[in-house]
């Protein structure tokens, strides 16, 4: 794990913009196509709105959320409206994105046609952007939830699972720890002396919360940006 301080989240939020874009275009500079998963919430939104500044071709990559609520895109609580908002917008109205969500359908369903799905992106993803919890989750991937072992296996062949948790009034839709690994690098934002104290722990090995198996696994790196 390699850490990143930054004086306040404006300047944390646009150098987490800037590794994007680099992660982005070293692909796009070898091959023709390129992808990447960021996570929704509130904590990326400003990056969000500075990448989506950024001039590149957009419309060569393609994007993935690393979770999301089962709500309709137009719910104020998805994660794929916020995105839309925030990212898909200005120089970036091109980037196509592959929804979690569909009508007509159910979470353990949707899991099925998601795994061929992300097979075919592009791949290694680019990066993976992921926030995190002070109950150490990240993606939905929730401190005791019946799946979590699957959910956490670095080895597992499973991509997606479908997640129910007393924290969340909806169902929801997450990537493996499997999945995100299969990134050539991630990257962690957060904020707050709480969520640093949780980071701190688990990566001196002090805790088996869910970020403890992100930050000790050794096949893809880390790197932590934070501010208070």
């Amino acid at each position: 794990m390699m850490e990143q301080c930054f004086p306040d989240r404006d300047a944390a939020a646009s150098a987490v913009a800037v590794r994007i874009e680099s992660a982005l275009q070293r692909q796009l500079a070898s091959r023709a196509k390129a992808s990447f998963v960021v996570s929704g919430g509130s904590t990326p939104a400003a990056t969000f709105t500075q990448l989506a500044q950024k001039d590149m071709a957009w419309r060569q990559v393609q994007v993935l959320l690393s979770d999301e609520r089962w709500v309709s895109p137009e719910h104020a609580d998805s994660n794929e409206n916020m995105l839309r908002e925030r990212l898909i917008t200005s120089s970036a109205t091109s980037l196509r994105l592959l929804p979690f969500y569909a009508d007509g359908t159910s979470v353990e369903d949707r899991c099925a046609v998601m795994e061929k799905a992300i097979r075919k992106l592009p791949l290694p993803f680019a990066c993976a952007l992921l926030g995190m919890g002070e109950d150490g989750h990240f993606a939905s991937l929730f401190p005791g939830t019946s799946n979590l072992r699957l959910g956490l296996d670095p080895d597992s062949d499973t991509l997606c699972i479908p997640v129910t948790t007393g924290s969340s009034p909806y169902n929801r839709i997450s990537l493996t720890l499997a999945a995100l690994l299969m990134s050539e690098e991630i990257m962690l934002l957060a904020y707050g002396e709480k969520k640093r104290a949780v980071i701190a722990q688990a990566a001196r090995g002090e805790s088996d919360l869910p970020v403890s198996h992100l930050l000790k696994q050794q096949r893809t790196p880390v790197r932590v940006f934070w501010a208070p």
